[in-house]
């Protein structure tokens, strides 16, 4: 059954000790806010985590991204810390042919790029997945563009 009200599901983080192979501390929940500071509510179906995420940082910010589920918008919030809390800053990506949405995000000789899969190679197909690549921008606020400015 569906949640309908309270806040949506959120993710969880946990720090991996120096040999990579366990966790170093406890594992913590990702508070995910809107521009009220409250929680993102579960039935904000375009801006609730789902799945999918994501973590990197640019310019000392934290950016986690994600899936919203079945609306298949890619999102993005940011934060001061890795344990957040997080507040909502937009859309990524809107949703591609095959809908899920899955992706990450690194940094490449100085230029950042989104990596993603969709189906349009695969004609259509949703459980054919196609790599995708685009390059992304920051503005002056430390916002993700999909354009140069």
């Amino acid at each position: 059954m569906e949640a309908s009200s309270g806040s949506a599901l959120l993710p969880r983080v946990a720090r991996l000790s120096k040999d990579m192979l366990s966790f170093e501390g406890g594992i913590h929940e990702l508070s995910i806010l809107g521009e009220d500071g409250q929680l993102i509510p579960s039935h904000d179906h375009d801006r609730r985590f789902f799945e999918a995420a994501w973590m990197h940082k640019y310019k000392g910010k934290y950016y986690f991204s994600y899936s919203t589920g079945d609306t298949h918008f890619l999102c993005y919030a940011t934060g001061d810390s890795p344990l957040g809390p997080f507040t909502y800053q937009g859309r990524i990506l809107e949703p591609v042919l095959g809908w899920t949405t899955h992706h990450s995000i690194v940094e490449h000789k100085g230029k950042w790029y989104l990596f993603y899969h969709d189906c349009t190679l695969s004609g259509g197909k949703n459980h054919l997945r196609s790599v995708k690549v685009k390059e992304i921008f920051y503005d002056k606020d430390g916002k993700i563009q999909l354009t140069a400015a």
